[in-house]
């Protein structure tokens, strides 16, 4: 069997404050977008795990699909199966692809296995990998709070825009991301902004991260400008970076033709650069 976790966008990032246990209170937007890594189980005589696509130095057991399998096969049997995973999703980018990852495990085997496991539970085992997993169990658009692990629903669709995700070669750390930024709050709750319409993003909605990671990695703060220039109507850093996106209404010709001289533009410098149609 074989399902395809997606990625998601950050609307909105606000740092709210600092947890006596060092993590921080956020409030912020997931978006999922069409985005997607592959991610297939069939039964077999022994366990393995393959994965192809981007490369991602680091053992089988530290990937969070198989720490997913591993965390439900502590509470339910499960026979030996083959994983093979192919990553089109990047990593240290702020669009939650391991998160999804393991999101997508625990549905996939709950689906192949028929355990019949209720998403509540679901959500819960996920909540033990990521902040960031349980959104993906159900994979709507979601209002974040806490360390962005709380979710509640969001009225919120961008079907018709095109989207312009653009990552660097670079990865920023998430600690040292926090570790640059003063918690605050905002000057208007998210939960507002998020209802304006999204031409009026590019002034009132923030990530507080994009101060400090620009002023570390200028190429980043030059990105979203492109963007800009390229004819979006809003464009960010996700989360806490690399990746930055942007938001078309491609209202004209002249548009499409800013986006395709951007691609060839950015994809001469060896970066992963995706258009979708939400």
């Amino acid at each position: 069997m074989i399902c395809f976790p997606n990625a998601k966008i950050n609307l909105g990032l606000n740092v709210v404050s600092k947890r006596p246990d060092g993590y921080h209170n956020i409030e912020t937007v997931f978006y999922p977008i069409p985005l997607r890594d592959a991610l297939e189980v069939v039964s077999a005589e022994t366990f393995s795990f393959s994965q192809t696509g981007i490369p991602v130095d680091a053992p089988a057991a530290e990937n969070l699909a198989v720490k997913a399998m591993n965390l439900l096969k502590a509470h339910y049997p499960l026979p030996p199966l083959e994983v093979h995973l192919l990553k089109a999703i990047p990593f240290g980018a702020g669009l939650g692809g391991g998160s999804s990852d393991a999101a997508f495990m625990l549905k996939l085997l709950n689906d192949f296995l028929q355990l019949a496991i209720p998403a509540e539970r679901l959500e819960e085992m996920a909540s033990a990998i990521g902040a960031d997993c349980p959104f993906f169990i159900r994979n709507t658009p979601a209002f974040a709070t806490g360390t962005g692990n709380l979710f509640e629903p969001v009225s919120l669709s961008l079907k018709g825009y095109c989207l312009c995700l653009i990552k660097p070669g670079i990865a920023v750390s998430t600690p040292d991301a926090y570790a640059m930024v003063t918690p605050g709050q905002p000057e208007e709750p998210l939960k507002e902004i998020i209802k304006s319409p999204v031409n009026e993003w590019k002034h009132i909605m923030v990530n507080d991260f994009e101060e400090s990671v620009f002023n570390k990695y200028p190429l980043i703060k030059q990105m979203k400008e492109e963007l800009y220039e390229a004819g979006a109507v809003y464009a960010s850093m996700s989360g806490s970076g690399s990746s930055v996106y942007g938001l078309f209404e491609l209202s004209s010709k002249e548009e499409l033709e800013e986006l395709k001289e951007l691609r060839k533009k950015r994809e001469k410098k060896e970066e992963h650069f995706f258009l979708f149609l939400l």
